[in-house]
């Protein structure tokens, strides 16, 4: 006989009481947890959105910010690329500008005393050459500054001297004689009074007076740059018939 189990269904304890409230509560359990992890990943997602935002947000402001400081700034940077131009104006300037007033004066030092300087010309011009050259001989082929010398010396041996006495002056890198020619016999002497104005002839008051007109180059000194379109021209540093020995007229030698 198969046995009979009398107790009320609700007072069975152990593996024989049954199920009071069923698998709906862990149903609803599980669902609950699962809206809650749905939530927690939902709020965790906008505060991270929220503070990409706020991040955006800042770095946008600081790139206005930077990019009105540049504008303000951007004039101290032309202004100082301006400054910058100019002083690399004013070196280049300086390292071309030609010291007349030392070579002048460095001439005078030299100058033998039986040499006379009617004319003196300078140029400063690149292949411009001196104006008292005659277009021929080294006058043409100056690439620097240059100095034209016209005037008179006692004899050729005179005008020799004069040559090497020049060629001392510092930045010299070369002298050419245009010409140097004593009076022909059938013209005689040109007295001081009557001479031709504004020559080295003016000052052959002797027959054994050489004229001559030389070019005086400065090759190796540095030229400033001209504007296109334009040559470097030629400034005149001395007066027609300077005596620069003598103040009077050339005392009577003899011919050597």
């Amino acid at each position: 006989m198969r046995p009979v189990n009398l107790i009320p269904t609700d007072q069975r304890r152990g593996q024989n009481a049954p199920m009071r409230t069923g698998p709906l509560p862990y149903l609803l359990v599980g669902v609950l947890v699962a809206l809650l992890a749905g939530v927690a990943l939902l709020v965790s997602a906008n505060n991270e959105i929220s503070e990409k935002k706020s991040e955006i947000a800042t770095l946008e402001s600081e790139d206005r910010a930077a990019e009105a400081q540049a504008q303000r700034l951007a004039a101290y940077v032309q202004f100082e690329a301006v400054h910058k131009q100019r002083l690399e104006t004013i070196a280049s300037l300086a390292d071309s500008r030609f010291d007349w007033e030392r070579v002048m004066r460095e001439l005078a030092l030299v100058l033998p005393g039986n040499v006379w300087l009617s004319d003196i010309n300078a140029s400063a011009g690149v292949g411009a050459g001196a104006e008292g050259g005659g277009g021929s001989g080294l006058s043409g082929g100056v690439t620097g500054p240059s100095l034209s010398l016209s005037g008179c010396a006692t004899g050729q041996e005179g005008v020799a001297g004069f040559v090497t006495a020049v060629e001392d002056i510092d930045g010299v890198t070369r002298v050419g004689v245009e010409e140097s020619s004593l009076p022909t016999q059938g013209e005689g002497t040109v007295s001081a009074a009557g001479g031709e104005e504004g020559g080295a002839g003016a000052c052959q008051t002797r027959d054994f007076i050489a004229a001559f007109n030389m070019t005086v180059a400065f090759d190796a000194a540095p030229v400033p740059a001209a504007p296109e379109g334009e040559v470097p021209g030629t400034v005149t540093e001395g007066a027609e018939e300077t005596a620069a020995s003598s103040e009077a007229e050339p005392e009577e030698a003899t011919e050597e």
